[in-house]
């Protein structure tokens, strides 16, 4: 059983930036891929980043590339995820994942968190 806690949302403006952290319970942190998904209000989840167990992969959706960053610290079992020149469409919750298989994908995540809200004002 993993457990993931999300924090570092909240109300930024248009252009500004936010990290997220999600810390993991457990000592197997190092076996899972991790990833991020987020929901918007009226709108499926969908995916955002994901990163490799080493850390030496990722994957990201085409919205956020060059301006979102994934990173893992298997040391302190958190995954981060960096947000830049954010958008007012960029507004969702966004969910902290793990899972034993690549891809992340949204209906087979084995472990989620319970989100946290990141609302860009523009």
């Amino acid at each position: 059983q993993v457990q993931l806690v999300e924090s570092g949302g909240g109300l930024v403006q248009s252009g500004g930036s936010l990290r997220l952290s999600c810390a993991a319970s457990g000592r197997t942190f190092s076996s899972y891929f991790m990833g991020w998904f987020r929901q918007a209000p009226g709108k499926e989840r969908e995916f955002v980043t994901a990163i490799t167990k080493s850390g030496g992969g990722t994957r990201y959706a085409d919205s956020v590339k060059g301006r979102f960053t994934i990173s893992r610290d298997n040391a302190k079992n958190t995954v981060y995820l960096q947000m830049n020149s954010l958008k007012p469409e960029d507004t969702a919750v966004y969910y902290c994942a793990a899972d034993r298989d690549w891809p992340l994908i949204a209906g087979s995540v084995d472990y989620w968190g319970k989100g946290t809200l990141v609302t860009v004002a523009s």
